[in-house]
């Protein structure tokens, strides 16, 4: 892969965590107020039924149970886990212990799939979480340890799903867009039944919500999973968990915009700590990759 590959590749990915950025405006300016997890819900369930009507093939024998196990760790368990810290800490602490994620990739990646520990890529995790804590925390901030569980559990989640997603690949002959389809399908439908237990369903929806509920299926699922997937394949697995860093970043900005939020000059510090993290995560030219970079991105396995 030459320079200008990995260059498109790298900007391509990152689209998906800068347009996750935008989930935190769009649900508080267009959405009906006090339903994230049907908001989740609507955006995998949406976008993955919308690419289904596309689909071409279905998983068949154990790829039943591998996208299942996917759909569960990148989708429903992690969306879950997502809300539910968010609702026992402070966003900006939540957002904190998600951003643990890269050092999480690494430390699994070791223990599982005998990768190599990179000092660079261990530093930039450092100058990374630096950043998050310097741009989404306060100074009144009251720990919940549940929460910080739940947190740790989701970010686990979304870490192993990386992981398993580079090393299983896709089943032969399916292409991305149904990979990524089913994933957001099964994901949502393990979501659905605690959605609909916690929250109930709106009685009327305004030109907005639909507006805001299609944006979430649309760009945030149907593009943002499709180009994230996509990265997971072409990228190594630590490169596209730093790129997760630039959510927070975006929807800072965004908050900026549109919001009328201002930035301090510690927010303006974190965030320049998180574009200096992800550049130094930069994927580098190597002879001889690791052993999970090799896996094959698609797999005869069915």
């Amino acid at each position: 892969m030459n320079k200008y590959q990995t260059l498109m590749n790298v900007t391509l990915t990152a689209m998906a965590p800068i347009v996750w950025g935008s989930t935190y405006i769009v649900t508080t300016e267009l959405l009906p107020a006090d339903l994230p997890l049907l908001a989740s819900v609507i955006r995998a369930l949406g976008a993955g039924l919308v690419l289904l009507l596309f689909c071409k093939i279905r998983p068949s024998g154990i790829w039943w149970g591998k996208i299942a196990v996917l759909g569960l760790l990148n989708i429903g368990l992690f969306f879950y886990c997502l809300f539910a810290a968010a609702y026992y800490l402070p966003g900006g602490l939540a957002a904190l212990v998600m951003s643990i994620q890269p050092l999480i990739v690494m430390g699994l990646g070791v223990i599982f799939f005998q990768n190599k520990l990179s000092v660079t890529h261990v530093a930039s995790a450092v100058v990374g979480v630096t950043g998050i804590s310097l741009l989404v925390l306060n100074s009144a901030v009251e720990l919940n340890w549940w929460g910080v569980l739940i947190g740790l559990i989701g970010t686990c989640s979304m870490a192993l799903g990386i992981l398993l997603t580079k090393y299983w690949g896709r089943p032969k002959g399916m292409s991305l867009r149904d990979f990524t389809g089913w994933q957001l399908t099964l994901g949502g439908l393990m979501l659905l039944p605690i959605a609909l237990w916690h929250e109930d369903f709106p009685q009327t929806l305004t030109a907005l919500n639909i507006t805001g509920y299609a944006y979430l299926s649309l760009i945030g699922g149907v593009f943002g999973y499709f180009v994230w997937f996509r990265g997971i394949e072409k990228l190594n697995p630590v490169t596209t968990s730093f790129l997760g860093f630039l959510s927070s970043v975006s929807a800072c900005l965004l908050g900026y915009i549109f919001l009328g939020q201002s930035f301090t000059q510690l927010q303006i510090i974190g965030s320049v700590a998180i574009i200096v993290s992800v550049y130094m995560a930069r994927p580098k030219q190597e002879k001889q990759p690791s052993t999970l970079t090799q896996a094959p991105v698609t797999s005869s396995h069915r």
